[in-house]
C-alpha cells in the first residue's frame, strides 16, 4: 500500500481518479497543483454555501477552521453520466469518508463523516460540493447542541 500523500503511479485518466488525485493535493496541503485538475471558472460550495472559485480558497478556509485536517477516503463513485449540450460528458463523482485532525486549539478529532460531489468534464472538475459533520461538531464542543 503506498503513502497517502504519495503521487499516483500514473496520471489519472477516469473521472474518479481525477478526484481522488485532486483531494490528495488538496489535502497536502498543495492548491497550485490540486488547480491542474480543475476548469478555469471552477464552481465551489462549501459546508454552509460558502461559496470560492479556486482550490487555494478550499485551503485558507480548513486553515482558519482546524489547525489540521486530512481526508480518508471510504469510496469514490462514479453515478452519474450525462450530456453537456452536445458537448463533453459530465461525470458526476462522489467521495465519501471521514475527516480527520485537530481543533484549533489542538484537541484532536476522527471520524467526522464527509460527502464531496464533483462534476467532471473533459478531465477537469467543473463543479465541487462539500459537505460535513464540523458544524455540528462545533456547536457540541461549544456546548450548543447534542450530538
Amino acid at each position: 500500500m503506498s503513502h497517502p500523500n504519495a503521487a499516483p503511479q500514473r496520471p489519472p485518466t477516469t473521472a474518479a481518479e481525477v478526484v481522488d488525485e485532486f483531494l490528495r493535493l488538496i489535502m497536502i496541503p498543495d492548491p497550485e497543483s490540486a488547480r491542474r485538475y480543475t476548469a478555469p471558472g471552477m464552481r465551489i460550495r462549501f459546508t454552509g454555501g460558502r461559496a470560492m472559485r479556486d482550490p487555494a480558497e478550499c485551503t485558507a478556509f480548513n486553515k482558519a477552521r482546524y489547525k489540521w485536517v486530512k481526508k480518508r477516503i471510504e469510496r469514490t463513485e462514479t453515478v452519474a453520466q450525462g450530456t453537456n449540450d452536445g458537448a463533453d460528458a459530465d461525470t458526476v463523482v462522489y467521495s465519501l469518508g471521514t475527516l480527520h485532525g485537530e481543533w484549533p486549539d489542538g484537541t484532536p478529532f476522527e471520524g467526522n463523516r464527509y460527502v464531496d460531489r464533483y462534476v467532471v468534464r473533459a478531465g477537469l472538475i467543473v463543479e465541487m460540493d462539500v459537505w460535513n459533520d464540523s458544524a455540528e461538531w462545533m456547536l457540541a464542543r461549544a456546548g450548543l447542541a447534542v450530538l
